[in-house]
């Protein structure tokens, strides 16, 4: 078990707590305490939770995709491992190993808003960040960050309502939501990116790792981000 501290942004505080509280709750968690304060443009609410580490990544992908949530940073944790060596969303929606290397939380929370505000001009700095990362940290962070860009693309252009067949979603929101950023054919539930930037030649193994979270967030998105 271990006590995290979030810190959460809203344009308003009507529902706030109330909203969220109840995704801690479905994420495994018990809310501790929370401070809620009024700001220049929202509000800001600080919340102290309790629960199992593999529990964090579904917490986080929920955070990212509510509608209430402008931004959400990891302040603080105790009582035990630091909340970015918990395991990564996979493509697939599981889990990878929690065993993966930390995931610098600060240095991702500092890059959203600049992806937000360059977007769809982002690649550049994402290879760049990719090329940088410690072998070690590489996996976990890219997709991580590749989640949360998903989810806030779905949220802004493609809350459908209704559930979708795979084939569907791929059509209708993977595709449309990567071609400004890839050049990408679909294959029936499969899209085929071409000359992806990630990849160098003489690389060893996988390193689409941005795309893959990108695509997690984007299709978890269409079922409500549970």
């Amino acid at each position: 078990m271990m006590e995290i501290e979030i810190k959460v942004i809203s344009d308003r505080r009507e529902g706030l707590l109330i909203g969220l509280a109840q995704i801690v709750i479905a994420s495994g968690f018990t809310l501790q305490r929370q401070r809620m304060i009024n700001i220049d443009d929202g509000a800001q609410l600080n919340m102290v939770i309790r629960g199992d580490e593999p529990n964090l990544p579904q917490l986080q992908q929920r955070l990212a995709a509510h509608e209430l949530v402008r931004s959400f940073e990891i302040v603080g944790v105790s009582a035990g491992a630091s909340p970015a060596a918990t395991a990564s969303p996979s493509p697939t929606g599981g889990a990878t190993s929690a065993s993966e290397a930390a995931i610098d939380q600060r240095k991702v929370e500092d890059l959203l808003p600049q992806l937000a505000r360059s977007y769809p001009d982002i690649l550049p700095r994402l290879v760049a960040l990719d090329r940088e990362l410690p072998q070690e940290q590489r996996e976990a962070t890219m997709r991580h960050i590749g989640q949360r860009v998903g989810a806030w693309v779905y949220k802004r252009d493609y809350a459908l309502g209704g559930q979708l067949a795979p084939g569907e979603a791929v059509r209708r929101i993977a595709q449309p939501a990567l071609r400004p950023l890839l050049q990408i054919e679909a294959q029936g539930d499969l899209l085929r990116v071409q000359n992806s930037p990630f990849c160098r030649k003489g690389d060893p193994g996988a390193r689409c790792h941005f795309i893959s979270g990108m695509l997690a967030g984007l299709l978890g998105g269409k079922n409500g981000a549970d």
